[in-house]
C-alpha cells in the first residue's frame, strides 16, 4: 500500500469497491463531521473558566442595567419632589433655604467637624450608657 491510499488520521483509505463506495464515502464524511461538533460542544461544556466568565458578564450587565433604571428612577422622583416642595412653600421659607444652603456650602469644612464632634459625642454617651 502506498502513502496515498492513507487518510489524514493514518488509516487506511477504503477502497471503491461498487456503486455504494460514494454514499459510503458520504457517509463517513457526515459521521466525522458530527463527531467534530461533538468535540467541540463537550470541550466547550468543559471549559468552566469560559462559563464562569460569560456568566459575569452576564451578570455585570443586568447589574449595570438595573443600576441606570435605579438612578432614573431616583432622579425623577427626586425632581417631583423638588417641584411639590417649590409649588408648596412660601416665597420667604424659599429664599431663608437657598441663604442657609448657600451659607452650608461656604462654610463646608467647619460644619462637617461639627457633625463629626456630634456623631462621636453621641456614641461615646451611648457606650457609656450599655457598660452601666
Amino acid at each position: 500500500m502506498n502513502d496515498d491510499a492513507r487518510t489524514d488520521i493514518g488509516t487506511p483509505a477504503p477502497t471503491p469497491a461498487g456503486p455504494g463506495s460514494a454514499e459510503l464515502r458520504d457517509q463517513v464524511e457526515r459521521t466525522r463531521d458530527e463527531l467534530g461538533r461533538t468535540v467541540e460542544a463537550l470541550a466547550a461544556k468543559a471549559d468552566i473558566k469560559a462559563q464562569a466568565k460569560e456568566k459575569t458578564a452576564a451578570v455585570k450587565g443586568r447589574a449595570a442595567e438595573k443600576a441606570a433604571l435605579v438612578t432614573e428612577q431616583i432622579h425623577e422622583k427626586t425632581g417631583r419632589a423638588a417641584r411639590l416642595v417649590k409649588d408648596k412653600a412660601p416665597d420667604p421659607l424659599l429664599e431663608k433655604a437657598g441663604e442657609a444652603g448657600a451659607a452650608a456650602r461656604a462654610h463646608r469644612t467647619p460644619l462637617l467637624l461639627v457633625g463629626a464632634a456630634v456623631v462621636v459625642f453621641l456614641l461615646v454617651r451611648r457606650g457609656r450608657g450599655h457598660r452601666r
